[in-house]
């Protein structure tokens, strides 16, 4: 039953209108708790969703294990394990010139090439005179695949492959430029016909008719030898040549201006007259003709037949002192200016 107020007006009920029980208190601040923490709804355990209500939710993939990950700064693939060991990390630099961790320091692959001493390449390397994949490296001990890395110095090519062969040949006067003769004349696999049988595969760069003598070139890298021979190249070949006749001086301006033959004009890059002799005269000239006998037809052309000749150069590679009939390893000073001059 409700109570009077002294003034006679009647009285609250205790529990009712805006007064709360303490269990009901117990209860709001409990709810209060639960909102600030951020639940969504009134399911127990559902996850709080994080930042402001403009936040956009990430777009970043689970990096699985075992995949690989890009440093983008510091240029390093990285497979997804907690400690990466050696053959893990290439380091990429300047243009996609590769440097692989597990491979050959690159001072240690030029002295294996015998570029020069190891002691004598971290020299050559600090000059900046060495690239890798064309670009100039200065830092010492970087690692390479020396199986697809292209190393230069001073711009010629390093050749590190070993299975190539470059060699250079005397060719003998009277022998015929081919690997086996059906007549049974003798020819230039006869003298390399121990390499050929102990499984080296190879090939004369160009030829020489029988009787030329001089430089002949015999490779199994085919992309030089092409090149080397194709004429837009225009590789220079130097001759010495004996003819019949006294020359004067101004037989060079002539055939610099260039002669008219069957197959079209030829024309000389450099000439020289060494001596004049009882009526024959030794001369040499250099061109970047490879037509068949263009030599001997040039210089019987302007009545001056030729009665004996020999190649003395191919581009950077000379005969020397090499001995008719005799081969010789070229030197990687000599494959590199080789792989220069055809831009390779």
């Amino acid at each position: 039953m409700a109570s009077a107020s002294r003034d006679g007006t009647p009285g609250k009920r205790r529990g009712s209108g805006t007064n709360r029980s303490s269990s009901d208190k117990q209860n709001a601040r409990g709810k209060n708790a639960a909102g600030k923490k951020g639940a969504p709804s009134g399911k127990r355990g559902a996850p709080a969703k994080r930042g402001g209500p403009g936040q956009q939710p990430s777009s970043r993939k689970p990096h699985r294990k075992g995949s690989s990950r890009v440093d983008v700064e510091s240029g390093k693939i990285r497979l997804n394990n907690s400690k990466p060991a050696r053959h893990q990390v290439a380091e990429v630099e300047g243009d996609g010139v590769i440097y692989v961790s597990d491979g050959m320091r690159l001072q240690k692959v030029l002295a294996a090439a015998g570029v020069a001493s190891r002691r004598g390449a971290e020299e050559l390397i600090a000059a900046g005179r060495v690239e890798v994949d064309g670009e100039v490296v200065v830092e010492q001990g970087l690692r390479i695949d020396p199986n697809t890395a292209i190393i230069k110095v001073d711009g010629a090519r390093v050749v590190i492959d070993e299975s190539k062969q470059y060699l250079a040949l005397n060719k003998p006067k009277g022998w015929h430029s081919t690997m086996s003769d059906e007549h049974g004349r003798p020819c230039i696999g006869d003298i390399v016909a121990e390499r050929v049988m102990a499984g080296q595969r190879l090939f004369h760069v160009g030829r020489l008719d029988a009787d030329t003598e001089g430089l002949l070139l015999l490779t199994n890298d085919g992309e030089l030898a092409h090149r080397l021979m194709h004429p837009s190249y225009e590789v220079p070949k130097t001759y010495l040549a004996t003819v019949r006749g006294e020359v004067n001086r101004g037989l060079g301006r002539e055939l610099r201006r260039g002669v008219e033959l069957e197959d079209g004009p030829v024309s000389v890059d450099s000439f020289a007259l060494l001596e004049v002799n009882q009526g024959k005269s030794l001369i040499r000239l250099t061109l970047h003709e490879g037509r068949k006998r263009v030599v001997r037809r040039l210089l019987a052309e302007v009545g001056f037949p030729v009665t004996r000749l020999v190649r003395t150069d191919i581009g950077p590679v000379a005969l020397g002192k090499q001995r008719p009939g005799s081969l010789r390893v070229l030197d990687n000073k000599e494959i590199g200016a080789l792989y220069k001059a055809v831009g390779m």
